[in-house]
């Protein structure tokens, strides 16, 4: 501390005188300063009545309206540029009286030479252009010129002799500040040789984590040791790295979504252009035929439920397709009311039976009734769902077994195929969006939203659905659903 204390008290003399003599030379530099903005401001108004001279002639000689108009600008600039002059001579009385006079000067060739000229040039052309109207407008031009030169020389002579002035005081300057640099510099020699140990190894060991991090390895922490200030410091950095590296991982995660949202985006385009162009083909070429040619009766009826199966298939994209985007945005509704699952799954057993032939669907219920309070459509769809993908990859027919069990307080369906089943590496993707496997390569429709959505709406419900499968030997899936408890309620039956 007193070592500290010691060095400060020389620095301070030191840096003291240095800022008499910067002082003095910051003077001498102002001073210089102003002689060249009274230079300045002296050209300017020279320029300026160059402008009022020239304009004025190129006038009165050729009658072009255009120099007319310069000269106006030239007059209304005139002002300010006196004003500048006098402003910057203010403190300099002998400079500013030639300022004044100046000022007098041009007024005087404005009002009584340039204004009177330009009304006699309205009247009669030869009498502004005789040699004594020229001669006047040359005698009063020269004597403002004169009177500026005395004025720009005269300031050059003061210019001259500040420049010298300050060229004295900077050399002053200088020599006080090497000399304070001197002394200064083996004050620090012995100063630092104490800061190293405690400030600059730290230093250096947080410079060397920050070009670690740098490099991306965002796992750097530094040691929290030495003084309440590097503590302090080290503390902050480990807090940066773990927030960098956080965010890095929030990135990486982000990206993958980006990817993933990219991959199903591409899947659906691939989807949609091949799941309806065979619909959209059978409806146009059917429809076609029917418009150009006449059909007996059995032909017509055969073509015209082609065209309606095939506007069912694609009303049914279209409704899977909604069902996806509302179960994003979460705009998906659900009813509530008592439904018996019981007769649902009869009936859409039924529907399904008649639509293919080739399969046999047995359904098997343990229970006078299957009582849950939901949306009866809904969960229809679930079913159905299951239902054609179980009919779909039996190709060869075979039976389908729908069962209905009570499970404690759910309600258990399970929908068993003899299909092809599911290979095992695509087992864990079976219900994410547009994921069909080895579907499409088999020749098998279809979108792969239905488990998908079929998902959200049993977890909507509250409750779960999942699969078993053996490649080559079928699936079984099924969905569990909370049941009712016993009321004497009306039971909804879904449409």
């Amino acid at each position: 501390m007193v070592g500290s204390a010691g060095l400060a008290v020389i620095v301070a003399g030191t840096f003291a005188v240095l800022l008499v003599a910067m002082s003095d030379l910051r003077s001498s530099n102002n001073a210089q300063a102003r002689s060249k903005d009274v230079s300045t401001a002296t050209l300017e108004l020279e320029r300026v009545v160059n402008e009022l001279d020239v304009s004025l002639r190129s006038f009165v000689v050729s009658g072009n309206r255009h120099f007319l108009a310069d000269w106006q600008k030239a007059r209304a600039a005139l002002p300010p540029a006196v004003a500048r002059l006098e402003q910057h001579v203010a403190a300099q009385p002998e400079e500013k009286s030639r300022a004044i006079r100046l000022a007098m000067m041009t007024h005087d060739y404005i009002h009584d030479y340039g204004v009177p000229l330009i009304a006699i040039y309205q009247l009669r052309h030869e009498a502004a252009r005789s040699p004594v109207a020229t001669k006047e407008g040359l005698f009063r031009i020269d004597a403002i010129h004169k009177q500026l030169g005395t004025l720009l020389a005269g300031e050059n002579n003061l210019a001259s002799a500040r420049a010298a002035s300050a060229k004295r005081e900077a050399t002053r300057a200088v020599g006080i500040g090497v000399a304070e640099l001197v002394i200064t510099a083996a004050l620090l020699v012995l100063f630092s040789v104490f800061l190293a140990h405690g400030v600059v190894r730290p230093v250096r060991m947080v410079a060397a984590g920050a070009s670690r991090v740098a490099a991306g390895d965002l796992s750097t922490r530094l040691p929290e040791q030495g003084s309440p200030e590097l503590q302090e410091l080290t503390e902050a950095f480990n807090a940066m790295a773990l927030s960098l590296e956080q965010g890095q991982k929030a990135l990486e995660a982000q990206n993958e979504q980006l990817r993933q949202s990219e991959r199903l985006k591409t899947e659906l385009v691939s989807i949609v252009s091949h799941e309806l162009r065979t619909p959209l083909a059978s409806i146009l070429g059917y429809s076609s035929l029917l418009l150009k040619r006449a059909f007996g009766k059995d032909d017509t009826r055969r073509y015209l439920e082609t065209i309606h199966t095939q506007g069912r298939r694609l009303a049914s994209l279209v409704e899977e397709f909604l069902d996806v985007e509302r179960v994003e945005a979460g705009r998906i509704e659900l009813k509530e009311e008592l439904v018996d699952l019981r007769p649902l799954l009869e009936e859409e057993a039924e529907l399904i039976s008649n639509e293919a032939p080739r399969h046999r669907v047995h359904v098997s219920v343990d229970a006078d009734s299957l009582l849950i309070r939901g949306d009866g459509d809904r969960i229809a769809q679930v079913y159905s769902n299951l239902l054609t993908n179980a009919v779909k990859y039996s190709p060869d027919g075979g039976v389908i077994e729908v069962t209905g069990t009570v499970d404690g307080l759910v309600g258990r369906v399970q929908v068993r195929d003899e299909g092809v089943g599911i290979a095992d590496e695509h087992q864990p993707r079976i219900f994410t969006k547009f994921f069909r496997g080895e579907a499409r390569e088999s020749g098998f429709a279809g979108t792969g939203l239905g488990l998908a959505v079929s998902r959200e709406i049993v977890e909507a419900h509250g409750g779960r659905i999942g699969f078993r499968s053996v490649p080559g030997a079928g699936s079984a899936f099924w969905f569990e659903l909370p049941l009712a408890p016993t009321e004497d309620a009306p039971v909804s039956t879904p449409r």
